[in-house]
């Protein structure tokens, strides 16, 4: 742990978005050992990805910049109110522009533009969409440490890592099984699997560049986050975790990744 103390700010948020990638992998190299995957199963991970996102759009983004506001000498909510919004439209705008296909969901259900983009093309979009606020969550929450905010902490980012790398998990084995379904070689599955979160290292570095180059809108950019993980948890996550009709269980997945996600955060944090 020593040694990752002693990394600057960038190279932290480097590894933590390596780190959620890697879990995404490995949940995506479940594709080599199961033929196929149980929907129920899919939508109870599903679920629990929900509960993960909304718990850590709250204590991990949310929190800290309704404190670092206040800390600032602004009014406690504007900022935060403001970067929320502003989360969850650029979002909005983003799923209505890209071509993307949800998991599970028909070709003809496809969104976006229209393209004659192949299907598993378009569901690598849709989770790669889902991925960039995950990496860019990271990538502030590290950013914030050199920025020197009292409220920011390292245990605070590395729960926030260790959250979204659990609920990524799952995640790759979503990608990976549907298109093993419908007849994509296994290592193409994990291939396009693990691809839709090579934009969280990325997004990652630039979040942590941006909250270190412009600190002031720091409490923005951490509720800016938050509001993309929650336009993304309403309009996909859930919505998909519905979708067979399971709602039982994907609800109890959400519970389960919800307090999961907060005992991680409020225990390491």
């Amino acid at each position: 742990m020593e040694w990752f103390k002693s990394l600057e700010p960038v190279m932290q948020a480097l590894f933590g978005g390596l780190f959620t990638w890697g879990l995404t992998a490995l949940g995506a190299a479940a594709v080599f050992f199961f033929k196929e995957a149980n929907r129920k199963v899919m939508d109870l991970m599903l679920g629990f990805t929900g509960g993960v996102m909304i718990a850590a759009s709250f204590w991990s983004l949310l929190a800290p910049a309704i404190e670092m506001s206040e800390a600032m000498g602004s009014s406690p909510w504007i900022a935060p109110a403001i970067g929320f919004m502003i989360g969850g439209g650029v979002l909005f705008a983003l799923d209505k522009i890209l071509p993307h296909l949800h998991i599970g969901y028909p070709q003809d259900a496809a969104e976006g533009m229209e393209t004659t983009w192949h299907r598993t093309t378009l569901t690598v979009m849709a989770i790669t969409l889902h991925n960039a606020p995950e990496g860019l969550a990271v990538g502030v929450a590290f950013g914030a440490l050199g920025a020197d905010i009292p409220s920011a902490s390292l245990a605070g980012a590395i729960a926030l890592t260790m959250g979204i790398g659990i609920q990524n998990f799952p995640e790759g084995f979503a990608v990976a099984m549907p298109l093993r379904r419908i007849g994509v070689s296994r290592l193409k599955s994990f291939w396009y699997g693990q691809l839709s979160a090579v934009v969280e290292p990325i997004a990652a570095v630039i979040g942590a560049v941006i909250v270190l180059t412009a600190q002031a809108i720091l409490p923005y950019a951490l509720a800016f986050a938050a509001g993309a993980m929650i336009f993304v948890v309403v309009e996909e996550v859930i919505p998909e975790s519905q979708y067979e009709g399971n709602t039982d269980l994907s609800t109890i997945g959400l519970m389960a990744g919800f307090a999961i996600m907060m005992a991680l955060d409020v225990g390491l944090g």
